[in-house]
């Protein structure tokens, strides 16, 4: 016990020291303490401003040609290496490096490239082009040179016997455009209720031929209840296209009825005009020598898909007076009308309306004469057809 007992209060004295020789030590008793050094500052950021330091290129020596052998690449350029050579420009001023150099190379337009990829076709050599000048195709002037004939190389005939394609070519070509056809139409076929006589009227035409040629017959006339045929007009007219929308007509035309017969030489033109507006018109040479002319036209305005309003016009001239027709010189007469029709399917169709005529100058002086009204309106229904 005696011996613990010294232990324990030789440890005693220790355990209280420790905590306060802790707080005040002297740190100079451990020495002097190596200074650790600074760190390297940052290397500033390169900017246009402030040139880098120059790199060591003897480290580069084993990492590919030098750069002299290579150009003035954009980053050397950057840190002041080298100076970037101008880039050539075109006449235009913009840069060749940022030009489609696709698009500056000619390319066949028979033989498209896709095409050519396929197998299809080989592409002709650049300096037999026309693409060698820049431009091909619409792009080319204008000009009067000689249309260059049809390709007679065709593709099929490769495959196929060349008797049987061209009869399939030859069948095409009629099933697209070039087929001959026939169109009979029924314009008017009416009948009309006036002042001093009803009576019946038609107009109409036939036309056989094709997109270009036609043999074309009009004919149009009036008849008065209980005095029989007024008058008879029929025309036989080569008509040929001078356009998408108009065709040129001549011929000849007869007249029949009660003034007497007239047979009468006949230019004119039928057609489609802005704003869907059909016109017609002709001068007429009679056998006699006297001239006259006529134009006319018509609108349809669609107030439904199936009911459509039609105003109508026809104006007649005469140079000269021609008292035996009942004609004279001048405006002769003038016709309008507005009919009402409601397609029961587009080639048929019934309608009504009204019209009215009134003849001037010396013509109301003739009817006068002949003890008929020179004016008159006429209520009308019919139809309208065509197959």
């Amino acid at each position: 016990m005696t011996r613990i007992a010294l232990l324990l209060a030789g440890i005693a004295p220790l355990a209280f020291a420790a905590p306060a020789a802790a707080q005040s030590m002297d740190h100079s008793m451990h020495g002097t303490a190596p200074t650790p050094a600074p760190k390297p500052a940052p290397a500033p950021a390169t900017t246009g401003d402030a040139p880098a330091e120059p790199m060591d290129h003897g480290a580069m020596q084993d990492m590919g040609p030098p750069v002299e052998a290579l150009g003035c690449a954009p980053e050397h350029a950057a840190m002041g290496h080298c100076t970037l050579e101008p880039e050539p420009m075109n006449k235009s001023g913009r840069s060749m490096d940022a030009m489609d150099h696709g698009a500056m190379s000619p390319s066949d337009p028979d033989c498209p490239p896709e095409h050519a990829s396929m197998g299809h076709c080989t592409p002709k050599a650049a300096g037999t082009m026309e693409a060698k000048s820049g431009a091909s195709g619409t792009d080319l002037p204008p000009g009067d040179a000689t249309a260059p004939a049809p390709p007679s190389d065709w593709y099929a005939d490769r495959v196929y016997p060349s008797a049987e394609m061209e009869h399939s070519r030859h069948e095409m070509m009629m099933e697209n455009g070039g087929q001959t056809i026939g169109f009979i139409s029924l314009n008017l076929a009416e009948y009309q209720a006036r002042k001093g006589g009803d009576g019946l009227r038609w107009e109409g035409e036939a036309w056989y031929g094709g997109d270009i040629n036609r043999l074309t017959l009009k004919s149009e006339g009036e008849t008065v209840f209980g005095e029989g045929i007024e008058t008879v007009e029929t025309q036989v007219l080569y008509s040929r296209a001078i356009g998408p929308y108009f065709n040129a007509q001549a011929g000849i035309r007869q007249d029949f009825g009660q003034s007497p017969d007239r047979t009468y030489a006949t230019v004119g033109f039928e057609g489609l005009a802005p704003y869907w507006f059909e016109v017609e018109g002709a001068f007429f040479l009679s056998n006699k020598g006297d001239l006259h002319a006529r134009l006319g036209g018509y609108y349809d305005q669609r107030i439904t898909q199936r009911l459509i309003l039609q105003p109508m016009t026809e104006i007649n001239f005469a140079l000269q007076d021609v008292p035996e027709i009942g004609v004279g010189s001048g405006l002769s007469d003038v016709e309008l009308g507005l009919r009402l029709r409601y397609e029961i399917v587009r080639e048929f169709a019934p309608y009504v309306g009204v019209e009215w005529a009134r003849k001037v100058g010396d013509t109301a002086r003739f009817a006068r004469a002949a003890g008929e009204d020179p004016s008159g309106v006429s209520f009308v229904m019919g139809i309208r057809a065509w197959f």
